[in-house]
């Protein structure tokens, strides 16, 4: 069999296999014309679906289509419009067809990427391209806020697209799409899968994304390797400070642009999503370790971070 016919069977078996989780979103927004569109993926036994916080937002009734053609009413059970994310309740009956959520820390660029969704209404349409980039920001709908480590990929997708599955070569989700830039090609992003996961396990047992704050601006990096070797890491990635805000815990504890991050609490840092799952709740107020990287030394500081104030 020829490479391109290896590769046609490979992507349309795993379309086959991810596409019964996908849905339709609608929503009803008073005061609006027209009905808010997105796409969504059931992604547990118990029928909970992940999708967009852009998607749902101000909605008063959300009915989603599933992929056997059948409409079904929909519960929110929790929004994050920090990392544009929020949770649906479609029903036990629908959890069968959950589609798996990956571990997006173990994305590379270049990684073949699988977007599904219902661009501009088109439904259970498919596109596929590449992992283009890794560790990207983008603005939140929470003001100040940024949306860290997006993945950008060229698999084409639209309006209508947000909230729908990207995934990988063994089609795990490993990213929920959230946005394009208008006007450009091949600029789409996802909110990883290690993300969508932490929201979705904090909704659940919350009703909400409790959060505590250092207050640095963060971008994932590559270490050589010979300066892994010397520190005993075997993660290639790490959090570079692009910026700290000076009354924050972090410019209290002393942290400063350039530094690099490389574990909290004891916990290694190589993705923005470790550190988004080490300050949870449980963090808010209590003093931890930070180790990090200044020039080519390991230095270690204490802060105590603070609950992130809601919008």
């Amino acid at each position: 069999m020829g490479t391109l016919a290896s590769l046609s069977d490979e992507v349309a078996a795993i379309v086959e296999r991810v596409g019964p989780s996908l849905v339709h979103v609608r929503g009803l927004r008073p005061g609006r014309a027209g009905l808010s569109q997105g796409s969504g993926v059931i992604v547990d036994a118990d029928g909970h679906a992940l999708t967009n916080s852009h998607v749902v937002s101000g909605s008063t009734a959300l009915e989603v289509d599933l992929s056997d053609g059948r409409s079904c009413i929909a519960d929110l059970v929790g929004d994050d419009p920090a990392s544009d994310l929020a949770l649906l309740a479609l029903g036990k009956e629908v959890g069968e067809r959950a589609a798996e959520l990956g571990d997006s820390n173990g994305l590379r660029v270049g990684d073949v990427a699988i977007a599904l969704g219902s661009p501009l209404g088109l439904a259970r349409t498919v596109t596929l391209g590449i992992v283009s980039a890794l560790g990207r920001t983008l603005a939140s709908q929470v003001p100040g806020r940024r949306i860290e480590g997006v993945i950008q990929t060229d698999a084409p997708l639209n309006p209508g697209n947000s909230g729908g599955p990207l995934c990988d070569a063994r089609g795990t989700v490993v990213g929920i799409n959230t946005a394009v830039i208008a006007g450009a090609q091949g600029l789409c992003f996802a909110v990883p899968s290690n993300t969508a996961g932490y929201v979705k396990n904090e909704i659940l047992g919350h009703g909400r994304v409790r959060r505590a704050y250092l207050g640095l601006g963060l971008e994932e990096v590559l270490l050589a390797k010979e300066l892994r070797d010397r520190l005993g890491r075997s993660e290639a990635r790490a959090l570079a400070v692009r910026s700290v805000e000076s009354a924050s815990p972090a410019g209290r504890a002393g942290v400063r642009p350039r530094d690099v991050l490389l574990e909290l609490g004891g916990r290694v840092l190589a993705s923005v999503s470790d550190l988004q799952r080490a300050l949870g709740a449980e963090a808010i107020g209590q003093s931890v370790r930070l180790a990090l990287l200044r020039g080519r030394e390991r230095v270690e500081l204490d802060l105590k971070p603070v609950e992130l104030a809601r919008a």
